[in-house]
């Protein structure tokens, strides 16, 4: 894949429209339980990408948040990095 394909965007969204609908479901339309163990799991996985690529991932979902009409995704769009993790190294550089 090339640093500008256009899979990488398709595929961040859907993974932050899927990690959006888990925290936003009814304990009865997921378990709760397995709803965090999904969520912590893409978390971990993401944080285990090299820092080049969690760097791209973080500039296409602040790309994705800017175009986002909806204020509600835009917000997690924004949100996102920080509640996975992914801008914890920058913290630690600085």
């Amino acid at each position: 894949m090339t640093d500008k394909d256009p899979l990488v965007p398709a595929l961040a969204g859907i993974l932050v429209d899927v990690v959006w609908w888990l925290e936003s479901c009814g304990d009865e339309e997921v378990d709760p339980d397995s709803a965090v163990k999904i969520m912590e799991s893409v978390g971990g996985e993401l944080l285990r990408l090299p820092s080049d690529q969690r760097e791209r991932l973080v500039e296409v979902l602040a790309d994705l948040a800017e175009a986002e009409q909806d204020p509600a995704r835009r917000e997690f769009l924004e949100s996102f990095p920080s509640a996975v993790g992914l801008d914890e190294d920058e913290d630690e550089e600085s």
